[in-house]
């Protein structure tokens, strides 16, 4: 009996110390909605790859990067949500003062609507403003430079953005220079992780 009101005495005196005597609830409750609204910002602010040009910087030395918006159908932003989108044949032209994605390839869904005409290697017009279409347009006419996509990925969760880049293609040297060193990275990660298990 004495321990029982003991204990009884020591939360009374808890509770009067931090101002709680008169409270439901010796400790306080914490609103998780602000942060279940801060992590949902986060996500939305985060970039996801969707697909990735491997043999762009291979090929390509790239001198500027630029990232652009892309005009899509309905059924392309399905698509490209199930994966279906190939870079690896595409290339970005110049026509008439706008910019377009050729040789993209994105596969419609089985689901498509059969009341649309599916072209998976439609020209895709690229989302720039006028300054940047420039300022395109004048390195490929003074320095030659080719325009190629890099990669695609969402923006904000709902915005499909693609990175381009532009630059000149490497010569057959520069490639096995580059080959080399990445051969040499391999390796040497290699090295290092047999290390640290021993």
């Amino acid at each position: 009996m004495l321990k029982k009101q003991t204990n009884a005495s020591r939360k009374s005196q808890i509770s009067e110390y931090f101002g709680l005597a008169n409270s439901k609830s010796v400790m306080p409750a914490y609103n998780s909605l602000p942060m279940a609204k801060k992590n949902a910002k986060n996500s939305k602010n985060s970039s996801a790859s969707i697909a990735r040009n491997k043999r762009a910087t291979f090929d390509y030395k790239f001198e500027e990067k630029m990232e652009a918006g892309l005009s899509l159908m309905g059924w392309e932003v399905k698509s490209i949500r199930m994966g279906k989108v190939n870079l690896s044949e595409s290339y970005v032209f110049l026509r008439d003062g706008e910019a377009f994605l050729f040789g993209c390839t994105i596969a419609p869904l089985n689901t498509a609507s059969t009341h649309v005409v599916c072209d998976p290697l439609r020209s895709r017009k690229l989302l720039l403003k006028r300054k940047e279409l420039d300022k395109l347009q004048g390195l490929v006419d003074r320095k030659g430079y080719s325009i190629v996509p890099i990669s695609m990925y969402w923006q904000k969760g709902a915005w499909v953005k693609i990175e381009i880049g532009l630059g000149k293609g490497k010569k057959d040297h520069d490639k096995r220079e580059d080959t080399k060193d990445r051969e040499w990275q391999i390796e040497k990660s290699r090295t290092m992780k047999k290390a640290v298990q021993q």
